[in-house]
């Protein structure tokens, strides 16, 4: 049986992060501009009312996502808040500036995008099979899910096929433009 457009993904990139220009930034957690966060909520409810979706949101646990999340709460929306929407975990590289990461190290990521864990992380195949368990449950549900998360989460989401064994660096694309809105999706 096919999914119906309701029945799949519904996600948005988190609002853009204060202090997270120029720096490497995976899970420090960074806060938002309130009225970002308020404003995002704002179009979530009324698109999730005007398409017939659940009242029900899926965060994790970073301001970046969790603020918009508690707009909606006091909406009177249900909040889940789920580690697995986090980003990747870049590992001693998370908050420091681009400009303090030896380019060595960075061309050592490029050169295995799929398997190499930046700053001793968590490498993107393995944040691909976070996405994968969370998509898949999703699909398992059979309702629309809506999610507010992170732009790496959701390339890896629309970008890495479950039996790559390589990706291109210079293909990988530009996260979605903060609080854009990714869906529906029912791809696995």
């Amino acid at each position: 049986m096919a999914e119906t457009a309701a029945a799949g993904l519904w996600c948005w990139r988190h609002p853009r992060a204060i202090g997270a220009g120029g720096r490497c930034i995976g899970r420090t957690d960074l806060p938002v501009d309130p009225r970002k966060a308020r404003r995002l909520a704002h179009r979530i409810r009324v698109l999730a009312r005007r398409e017939g979706l659940p009242r029900e949101v899926w965060v994790l646990p970073l301001a970046r996502s969790r603020d918009v999340g508690r707009w909606l709460a006091r909406w009177g929306w249900r909040v889940r808040v789920d580690a697995r929407l986090a980003e990747l975990d870049f590992g001693h590289w998370d908050g420091q500036p681009w400009s303090a990461i030896a380019w060595a190290d960075v061309e050592a990521w490029q050169a295995d995008l799929l398997h190499h864990a930046p700053g001793g992380g968590e490498s993107l195949a393995r944040l691909a099979q976070r996405v994968r368990g969370f998509v898949e449950e999703a699909r398992a549900q059979g309702r629309a899910r809506l999610v507010v998360t992170h732009g790496g989460w959701l390339n890896a989401w629309r970008h890495v096929p479950p039996d790559a064994a390589r990706l291109d660096a210079a293909q990988w694309p530009a996260p979605p433009r903060h609080g854009a809105l990714i869906g529906p999706h029912s791809r696995g």
